[in-house]
């Protein structure tokens, strides 16, 4: 602990410093500075602090006592040992009390002792060190303290002060808010709410205080039980409010957030609800919707007429063509069939949106029916040399119930897409699933996969391939097939890597016959 410890002896005879180093490096103190002149040794201490001092009485130019009180002017905290080879009491005395050396040592002295004697007087050092660094620790924060006092009274002035001035902004924007604001209560009642609010349901903050949020919301009731048990924030997109006054149903979208408050247990949480109404914007998709369904029904009986009249130039029925003339009316054929596909795909996302198309659910062999699919698109696997294959898990003699064109347009989107993304001498496996009476369909190819940020995507409307590549179609396929699950009850979604290919999956729970048999 000591060893690098900076030691200073001064001695006019040589032989005595040679003695000293000796001893010392013996015990592996490695920091030692020599000097025989006193007046040296000063000079170096004004530029390098030592951790102890040694030195001898009598010296020819300085004595040991004067070069000790100059040292000691220069480093104060620095312990310091005498040596002296006379046993005189007076001198020692005198060099402790007006020097105030550490202690002083007779010669010849027990070398023991005298390393003892360093040590501890390098403990000293370093104590002493230490408590000075603490007393200027404790001086500076006693200063600071004494500042914080002197202004506390004036941050907590300035800070009350600045409490009030947001409090007042605080209470103006939630007073005078468009959106609705409700403070909730563990128990799902409301503490509190904004004028807004009151106008939205037409009853004053009387009423509502304590008032259930089941009484005035209308929404999935599972979702309003997440708010209280999950603790989390939750958005509710298609809910409404009940208007008191009127009795009617107001459209909204209500935020919930927990309120972290400290001191409150978890069961003590209150909640804050941001409640907007979306009248008009439901009313202008609305609006949008219908005119989409307008236009793009009035778009297909010119389509389908330009369509037939291509396909008599191409079958001659209007008379004879170049074979130039029929590369480009086949080109004009088939633009107008894509146009036709995109208004079609249009047609029934909007039917499916407005809630207008009914599932007509039939029972049918879930055998017969994968093995129609897919020979609906075995010609352009053979082209690419693709092998299609289907597996069944428990379920090869099944029936299923569900609407069966609706169900056909979903396998053929997921297999259309697969093909399209998978090489020449690729595999793509359809895989029916028995689990518990609901059927798993599994698209599964070793394509070229999809990147996992575009995942998320998939299933939305105009999503068009990946951020690597773009896809051709409407974008509107995955969409679509997404409602046609979901208006089965059922999910759909995919799982994928890139250059290793995907899966695709779809759940229509409760919907196989397992005892059924073809």
């Amino acid at each position: 602990m000591y060893k690098s410890k900076r030691i200073i002896i001064v001695d006019d005879e040589q032989i005595m410093l040679s003695t000293l180093k000796m001893l010392l490096e013996l015990e592996g103190f490695n920091n030692l500075a020599l000097f025989t002149n006193p007046q040296d040794a000063l000079s170096d201490i004004e530029t390098n602090t030592p951790d102890l001092i040694l030195s001898d009485f009598i010296m020819p130019e300085m004595n040991g006592i004067e070069f000790l009180s100059k040292a000691k002017k220069l480093c104060p905290d620095t312990s310091m040992i005498l040596l002296t080879g006379y046993a005189d009491k007076e001198n020692a005395i005198k060099a402790i009390n007006e020097v105030g050396i550490y202690k002083y040592i007779e010669k010849p002295w027990d070398n023991e002792d005298l390393l003892i004697s360093i040590r501890n007087g390098l403990e000293r050092s370093r104590l002493i060190s230490a408590l000075n660094d603490k007393i200027a620790e404790l001086s500076a924060a006693k200063e600071q303290l004494e500042k914080y006092s002197q202004s506390l009274e004036e941050i907590v002035m300035q800070k009350t002060a600045d409490l009030v001035e947001s409090n007042i902004k605080l209470s103006a924007i939630i007073n005078y808010c468009a959106d609705g604001i409700m403070i909730v209560s563990p128990e799902a009642k409301i503490i509190q709410a904004n004028p807004a609010f009151e106008n939205l349901t037409g009853l004053d903050k009387h009423l509502l205080e304590n008032k259930s949020l089941k009484e005035l919301i209308f929404s999935d009731e599972n979702k309003l039980k997440k708010i209280i048990n999950d603790k989390k924030e939750v958005l509710l997109r298609d809910a409404a409010i009940k208007n008191c006054i009127n009795d009617k149903k107001i459209p909204v979208e209500i935020s919930f957030a927990p309120i972290l408050s400290d001191g409150k247990g978890e069961d003590e949480i209150n909640y804050v609800g941001v409640v907007r109404n979306v009248s008009l914007q439901k009313e202008m998709d609305r609006l949008r919707d219908d005119f989409i369904a307008t236009l793009t029904h009035d778009l297909r009986t010119p389509l389908l007429a330009a369509i037939q009249t291509l396909q008599f130039f191409l079958d001659g029925s209007l008379g004879d063509v170049t074979e130039r003339q029929t590369t480009l009316l086949d080109t004009m054929k088939k633009s107008n069939e894509d146009m036709l596909g995109l208004v079609n795909a249009l047609l029934e996302v909007y039917k499916y949106e407005s809630g207008k198309l009914n599932l007509c659910k039939t029972t049918f062999s879930l055998k017969s029916f994968l093995e129609d699919c897919i020979a609906q698109v075995q010609a352009l696997a053979d082209k690419k040399q693709i092998l299609l294959s289907i597996r069944y898990e428990d379920c090869e003699n099944a029936e299923i119930c569900a609407d069966r064109n609706e169900l056909r347009r979903v396998v053929l989107n997921l297999c259309g897409n697969a093909l399209n993304h998978t090489q020449q001498n690729g595999e793509i496996e359809v895989s029916a699933i028995n689990k518990d009476g609901s059927l798993i369909l599994n698209v599964k190819d070793n394509g070229t996969g999809i990147p996992p940020e575009d995942l998320k995507k998939l299933f939305k409307r105009f999503s068009q391939g990946t951020s690597q590549k773009r896809s051709a179609g409407t974008g509107l396929g995955l969409y679509l097939s997404r409602q046609i699950v979901e208006a089965h009850n059922g999910k759909i979604w995919a799982e994928s890597k890139v250059s290793k290919g995907s899966v695709f999956s779809v759940l229509i729970p409760d919907s196989l016959n397992i005892t059924a048999k073809l």
